[in-house]
């Protein structure tokens, strides 16, 4: 077994123990009414388009997402939240020292003794989420379960649909197919992206995401016999028959969209171990990136 699988066979542990310690965070954690940003680097970013689009959509405040190194300095915001497993990221360590005395920040983190830790005016450290892979998975969602859970959005659901996602069997013609779209409304966009990610490290694949209803404007052309077409979350009505009609696989997400995610996750390792491709160490990535001077 590759560390990513067993990594990403531990989440409903780790979503469980994450939801129980959330609520130790709630004075480093965006409060009620306070404008936010939540920045980060490759999953860490898409987690962070989920996170926003929840915290807003529920009334919380006033939600942004950005990569770091997109980051729109003249805009105000109460409070930075940083999202960096490693704790080492380039991009997130320079907007942190930004942001120094001028904003608060907050840096959730895998890793204690990283620079992270002193960047951030707050941190929160998930270290059981720790990853030897450099392909993410749990602790992507386990820091999405956390912030979930301190929104007051998670439910028991999502851990046993998450046990339900490691115990199915994958549809066996997804393996075969040669290219996969994911799509997300609201705050599973972000997820699509980041399953789209994921098969894109793990196992070099043709992979694309956008919001549901946007997929009819263009994206469909490429629909056919040998395609997938997978949704997080409620699809919008109608669309299930238009891809069926081109030809192409319609996968529904029926689970909870973050377990749906970690059916995604196990899609990309038996993709990988189907073409023969080691997911632990993806094709020109590190765990980190870290830019020289």
């Amino acid at each position: 077994m590759t560390h990513v699988e067993d990594e990403l066979r531990s989440q409903p542990e780790c979503w469980t123990r994450a939801a129980s310690e959330a609520p130790g965070y709630q004075d480093v954690l965006p409060a009620p009414g306070e404008r936010v940003a939540i920045v980060g680097c490759g999953t860490s970013y898409f987690m962070a388009q989920a996170i926003a689009a929840l915290r807003e959509g529920t009334g919380q405040g006033e939600t942004d997402a950005f990569a770091a190194s997109e980051f729109p300095y003249g805009r105000p915001y109460d409070r930075v939240l940083a999202l960096t497993r490693s704790g080492t990221t380039t991009e997130v360590l320079e907007l942190l020292g930004q942001l120094k005395g001028r904003t608060r920040t907050t840096a959730i983190t895998a890793d204690p003794h990283t620079p992270v830790m002193t960047a951030a005016d707050d941190i929160v450290v998930l270290d059981f989420a720790d990853e030897r892979s450099v392909v993410q998975t749990r602790f992507a969602t386990t820091a999405v379960t956390l912030l979930r859970a301190h929104l007051g959005l998670h439910t028991d659901t999502a851990v046993a649909d998450a046990r339900t996602a490691l115990a199915a069997e994958l549809p066996q013609q997804l393996i075969a197919c040669t290219q996969f779209t994911f799509l997300g409304r609201g705050w599973t966009v972000g997820l699509a992206n980041e399953a789209g990610l994921k098969m894109r490290e793990a196992s070099l694949s043709w992979t694309e995401a956008y919001p549901a209803m946007e997929y009819r404007h263009g994206p469909i052309s490429i629909t056919t016999h040998g395609t997938a077409t997978w949704m997080l979350g409620e699809a919008p009505e109608g669309l299930a028959q238009q891809v069926r009609a081109t030809g192409g696989l319609w996968i529904e997400g029926g689970l909870d969209p973050l377990a749906e995610l970690v059916r995604a996750q196990r899609l990309a390792v038996a993709v990988a171990a189907h073409r023969d491709l080691d997911p632990d160490r993806p094709r020109h990535l590190t765990r980190s990136v870290i830019l020289a001077p």
